[in-house]
């Protein structure tokens, strides 16, 4: 019997999260567009868009974008009187978008994907916008998805909206 190094996980490319390129967007679009559920008009606000990839293969996409003007449970744990919150908003993101590619689909990959693309979200907002993000949120349509792969990342569940 023959071992099949192509099959070993240290065969495997390194997985690197990384801002898309202004060259890729229209390629980050169309992708967003056709697999995503609810397809992709743009983001509203500050916006960036992230691509996952091993090697030159795209294995998913994240598009971050301004907070929620109000949000009800996450208002409440934040816990800031309403003057407060309007100075501040701007420190919080949304997952506006998140999109693991058909081909791209591995146990783990989403709950990584999000872990490594948070370690760099503040650092990079920062520099495209001049701020630090110090929250970031999503919202999970609980008919269709359980969230997993965000309690996998580290994410805390709020409540519901």
């Amino acid at each position: 019997m023959e071992f099949d190094s192509s099959l070993s996980p240290a065969a495997e490319k390194p997985l690197v999260v990384r801002p898309v390129r202004r060259e890729e967007k229209p390629h980050w679009r169309v992708l967003m567009q056709r697999h995503h559920y609810l397809g992709f008009e743009r983001i509203v606000g500050e916006s960036l868009c992230y691509v996952a990839s091993r090697g030159a293969d795209w294995v998913a996409l994240l598009g971050w974008g301004s907070a929620a003007l109000k949000c009800g449970p996450r208002d409440r744990w934040i816990g800031w009187d309403r003057a407060l919150q309007w100075r501040r908003l701007k420190f919080l993101v949304n997952n506006v978008r998140f999109l693991i590619l058909p081909e791209g689909q591995k146990p783990n990959l989403a709950s990584r994907v999000l872990a490594l693309n948070l370690k760099r979200l503040s650092q990079d907002w920062e520099l495209y916008y001049g701020h630090p993000v110090l929250l970031a949120e999503t919202f999970v349509d609980g008919a269709r998805f359980r969230g997993t792969c965000y309690r996998a990342a580290g994410w805390q569940v709020l409540g519901q909206t």
